[in-house]
């Protein structure tokens, strides 16, 4: 049994983007966990703004979901995660950012599947922008995947997620420490200010004679300025914004009514990002529509980065599907 490797790049060829930008050569990286390709059921997880395929293993992202003997057993499951082309984990990064939107990687993700001679999915699970792609990817070949797991995300950008994504590039294009200050803002999205005040107590740092919430927020823009880079975040800082399964399309009724995925959507009770009631109200939408749709909730304190938080209330709304 394979447990991890490193990554493996195809090259896609002869790209155009929904923008009309031309790309000859495009590198699409992956990697597989847990039992080989074309052995056992197949999940892809779609990675988030800051991730990338390493999913479990030595830095791995989601180690406790998946792994032996996790909710997404690799004992029993092959894991596939692709690289978001330009998120610089493999090395390349794509400098103009504009030129492609969410569903331009969810074609992606499709070419790389048909690559790998991949027939059918058995999940596609993804978190945040991550999960918007899983979205765009059933959107565009409703038969792909037998289970759409669309976490803390949503089929498309609001206007609220369009509005945080317009600051973050703002701060990436004018501050003079671009991807520390986009970091520090992106924080106070992805937690509530229940979770600061939990954590907190509006204690504070002795030797920097400043609050520890801001000690920990200057902490995870040095952290992320270390590892990530420029074009990286904005690129997938593009990618959230654009998320709309019904672009240049159909309406979301008659794109939702070809999915032949049972949709699992799961929502946090306090996500500022991805709100609980638009999820909610994508069921609601969605009931009317499939049979095989559920709408299941974490409840925390700690808003969108409860789905990287929650484990054991993420492993109870999953276990039934794996």
């Amino acid at each position: 049994m394979k447990l991890e490797n490193k990554p493996t790049s195809i090259t896609i060829q002869n790209f155009t983007t929904e923008s009309g930008a031309f790309y000859a050569s495009l590198n699409l990286s992956f990697q597989v966990f847990g039992r080989a390709l074309h052995t056992a059921p197949l999940v892809l997880v779609n990675h988030a703004l800051t991730g990338n395929s390493q999913v479990i293993g030595e830095n791995g992202w989601w180690n406790d979901l998946i792994g032996e003997n996790k909710t997404i057993n690799t004992a029993d499951y092959t894991v596939l995660a692709f690289n978001i082309p330009g998120n610089g984990f493999d090395g390349c990064v794509i400098e103009k950012h504009l030129n492609f939107n969410a569903r331009d990687i969810a074609r992606i993700f499709i070419e790389g599947i048909q690559f790998l001679k991949i027939k059918q999915l058995y999940a596609i699970i993804g978190g945040s922008v991550g999960g918007g792609i899983a979205w765009e990817m059933t959107a565009l070949e409703p038969k792909i995947t037998q289970h759409l797991i669309a976490i803390a995300t949503d089929w498309k950008a609001t206007d609220w997620l369009i509005a945080n994504c317009f600051l973050q590039e703002q701060i990436l294009h004018n501050s003079s420490r671009p991807i520390e200050d986009a970091r520090i803002h992106a924080m106070l999205c992805y937690r509530t200010p229940e979770s600061f005040a939990a954590k907190f107590q509006r204690s504070t740092h002795q030797e920097l004679a400043i609050f520890n919430v801001e000690s920990w927020l200057l902490h995870h823009g040095k952290k992320l300025q270390k590892r990530f880079q420029l074009s990286s975040y904005k690129m997938m800082n593009q990618l959230l914004k654009t998320i709309d399964i019904t672009r240049n399309s159909n309406s979301f009724d008659a794109l939702a009514a070809k999915i032949e995925a049972d949709i699992h959507i799961i929502g946090i009770n306090s996500d500022l990002f991805f709100t609980a009631s638009e999820n909610e109200a994508t069921y609601e939408q969605l009931k009317k529509l499939k049979n095989k749709v559920t709408y299941q909730e974490i409840v925390s304190i700690h808003g969108h980065d409860a789905f990287l938080i929650e484990y054991k209330q993420l492993d109870n709304l999953l276990k039934d599907i794996f």
